[in-house]
């Protein structure tokens, strides 16, 4: 099972408008400096929920 590990220490969005509207803000708040790891199904339950407007999108975006 592949997973993608998110941490907002690499992300080029963090402290940025952006960052507040993230569901890993929401999700990892107040820890967020701990990576986390998504499957592939958690993401498409969390795009499904996103596009429901039940939360918010991914908003990550790793340095280059």
């Amino acid at each position: 099972m592949e997973s993608l590990v998110i941490s907002c220490d690499t992300c080029v969005m963090d402290g940025t408008s952006a960052c507040a509207d993230c569901v890993v803000t929401h999700l990892l708040a107040p820890a967020r400096r701990e990576p986390m790891a998504f499957t592939d199904a958690e993401l498409q339950a969390v795009a499904l929920l996103a596009k429901a407007g039940m939360v918010p999108t991914l908003r990550h975006r790793e340095a280059a």
